[in-house]
């Protein structure tokens, strides 16, 4: 089969030094960021080096002399990290709950397969071979699937965290220019990006090794056993997704259609009662909740490869450094963003507004450039010439550069996703302009052109997920798809970084509007926020095709483990439970909007309450009471993600017991192809109607 060129010591070091360089990386950017003071005298040190703090910068500087901004500043951004705060300590003892029960029936469930017997017995694939007892599968997959849990609800929490402290500073670094203010805001989200890519790859690599100790020879069961963790780590961004996006909405929906519509003030006015909760709702839904989501899809894509090689020649010859090669890719893909980061941050300097979405573009583009040589490099390095990988049953024989192209193929599909979004959901090409001009005749026109542009932006997505999904499936197998999947979460902390600048730059335009700053600061931050709107939409892409491509590799490992060896769509069972899939994410999205409705209503009816009943509130005589409106969002969207949640958790559990597992791959390939779909359409139209919003102002 071939040598590997990288020992397992190697291996052994390898993977976790990139892992702390990451996070070093992230603690680095973390301190130059808190560098900008959120004290009133500041403007007596000496500014020096390019690094963002240089004094040729063109524009004036605004309101530096003005010492009452920055207490003020200081001020809204405690409240709104106080509101995040309180929201996720209060979500996350709910999702604690729910994280408990399912580690117990996950428990109850695996180790229920033997009768919770202690013995060894036959290995699943090779039955000559004796494996791990049954037990010791459901205490270990229990225990990886805890690890994913928690990693993930720290990777939303920390996020957050990082982005409630960069907000303010992002504001008071506009006084001195957009360059400066983006550069903030880069940092923290890059702060984000790599904490979160290194913190993952560091528990998994931590844990397959104490696994080791335990397991031994078992590979099978080893990696079987792993598998939990990117279980634990999806299951939790379920309920951060959904329960942020409830309350982001909701404050959102609730701020702008009595404050705007109504009252006739401008957004993020510090009259409006709910402009906190709106704050803190892009905190939560959009940092922890993206945070979350993302490292899920990218503990499903490791687990999702490792299993399948682990029954293949890697696991079979115990060859060590080829069976983590998935994790080598996200190792590599820790000092690439790095490299690609620092030409955001200190190779050059943006000085104008037109400068900021080019800038975010040239990050997605290095990344993949630098990333498609570290994979052959890793390829090169990782993975003998030739080696075979498990295809339902048989073994196929697969060629190192074929892997490659399986990788490589994942990565640029990402990176066409990328573009398309960016296509179809900013102001500066024809689609968003398109919208923006339907708005001439009122809001039906507005609304049809929205949902028309949502449709169409998923054309090209699909293809490239289609092309990814053949080419790397006829390379190599369910394995090529898992690594294709890898690929293009392989710049994870490039994408993220560009994700949070978003919200982190709308923090900073809603900061600097309840401030009182002069309207050239706001300018200078809704230019940051368009493009961060867009950059926002990017994100959601990725995560949208890598889950596609995760869930069809997951889809497979699970046809192979059931045992099935064909999906038959003729058979009634199959296709019925092709059509009822089909139908989930449909019910999945009408509750999640219903409950945004709800809350939303809710929100109307406080904000009109307070305008009316508070005298001197519309004069700016009397403060607004933030916190109702804070503790509305947040009951709402707690009580609200749990049904949808149990839809997702429940439906597997319910139709393979009931209905068998033929039934259940009709219901899971459903429920992937019409969710796609949805995603995508539904995710660009909110951007494009959003910066279309922002064309016309």
């Amino acid at each position: 089969m071939g040598a590997v060129l990288l020992s397992e010591f190697a291996t052994e070091i390898v993977v976790p030094v990139c892992a702390v360089i990451g996070i070093a990386f992230s603690l680095v950017q973390w301190l130059l960021v808190s560098r900008v003071k959120l004290n009133p005298e500041r403007h007596s040190s000496g500014n020096s080096n390019k690094n963002g703090y240089s004094d040729y910068l063109i524009e004036e500087e605004e309101g530096l002399n003005d010492p009452s901004v920055v207490p003020k500043c200081a001020e809204i951004q405690s409240a709104i990290s106080e509101g995040a705060t309180s929201f996720l300590f209060t979500e996350y003892q709910y999702v604690g709950i729910f994280m408990v029960a399912f580690a117990i029936l996950i428990f109850l469930f695996l180790g229920s397969v033997e009768g919770f017997s202690s013995k060894s017995q036959p290995c699943t694939y090779d039955k000559e071979k004796t494996c791990k007892p049954a037990l010791a599968t459901a205490i270990f997959s229990t225990i990886s699937f805890l690890l994913g849990a928690i990693t993930s609800v720290l990777s939303g929490f920390l996020g957050m965290k990082i982005a409630t402290y960069a907000n303010a500073r992002t504001t008071l670094e506009a006084r001195k220019g957009v360059g400066k203010a983006f550069i903030v805001a880069f940092r923290s989200g890059a702060v984000m990006g790599f904490l979160l890519a290194a913190n993952g790859l560091l528990v998994l690599f931590v844990a397959i090794n104490l696994f080791k100790l335990y397991y031994g020879d078992d590979w099978e069961g080893l990696f079987e056993a792993i598998t939990g963790y990117g279980l634990g780590g999806s299951s939790m961004a379920l309920f951060g997704r959904v329960g942020g996006g409830i309350y982001t909405k909701a404050a959102d929906v609730g701020a702008d259609l009595v404050g705007k519509v109504e009252r006739n003030i401008p957004e993020d006015d510090p009259r409006n009662p709910a402009v906190i909760a709106d704050n803190v709702g892009d905190n939560v839904g959009d940092i922890a909740g993206m945070g979350s989501d993302l490292f899920g899809s990218y503990a499903e894509s490791s687990c999702a490869a490792l299993v399948v090689a682990s029954i293949s020649s890697f696991g079979i010859n115990h060859e060590f450094t080829a069976m983590l090669y998935p994790l080598l890719i996200s190792s590599v893909g820790i000092l690439v963003c790095l490299i690609t980061t620092l030409f955001a941050t200190d190779f050059f300097e943006i000085k104008a507004v037109k400068e900021i979405e080019p800038a975010l573009k040239k990050q997605l583009i290095i990344s993949t450039v630098l990333m498609t040589v570290g994979i052959a490099i890793v390829t090169w390095v990782g993975v003998p010439s030739s080696f075979t990988i498990y295809n339902f049953g048989d073994q196929k024989v697969v060629k190192n550069w074929q892997l490659f192209l399986c990788v490589g193929v994942g990565l640029w599909a990402g990176l066409i996703i990328g573009f398309v979004t960016e296509y179809y959901t900013s102001n500066a090409y024809s689609p968003v302009q398109d919208v923006a001009d339907s708005c001439r005749t009122g809001a039906a026109t507005n609304v049809i052109f929205g949902l028309a542009l949502g449709y169409k932006s998923v054309i090209i997505p699909i293809f490239a997920i289609a092309i990814s999904i053949f080419v790397s499936f006829s390379f190599a197998a369910m394995y090529g798809i898992a690594v294709a999947a890898l690929g293009m979460l392989s710049t994870i902390a490039t994408g993220l970084a560009i994700d949070a600048y978003g919200p982190i730059s709308d923090n900073a335009g809603g900061i600097a509007e309840m401030a009182g700053m002069s309207h050239h600061i706001r300018e200078r931050t809704d230019a940051l926020d368009a493009a961060g709107n867009t950059t926002a939409a990017i994100g959601k892409g990725f995560a949208i095709g890598s889950a596609a491509l995760v869930s069809l590799a997951l889809f497979g490992a699970f046809v192979s483990r059931a045992a099935i060896s064909t999906v038959d769509v003729l058979t009634p069972k199959v296709f019925i439970g092709l059509i009822v899939g089909a139908m989930l994410p449909y019910w999945f999205s009408a509750m999640t909007m219903k409950s945004v409705g709800s809350a939303a209503l809710k929100m109307v009816e406080e904000v009109r309450r307070q305008f009316n009943t508070i005298p001197g509130l519309m004069e700016g005589r009397a403060k607004p009471d933030y916190a109702t409106c804070v503790k509305i969002s947040t009951d709402a969207s707690i009580k609200e993600m749990i049904p949808p949640g149990a839809l997702v958790m429940l439906t597997p559990l319910i139709v393979g017991t009931f209905f068998g597992v033929e039934t259940l791959a009709g219901v899971l390939a459903g429920a992937l192809v019409s969710g796609v779909q949805i995603a995508i359409s539904a995710s660009n139209t909110g951007g494009a109607w959003d910066n279309a919003k922002k064309y016309i102002e």
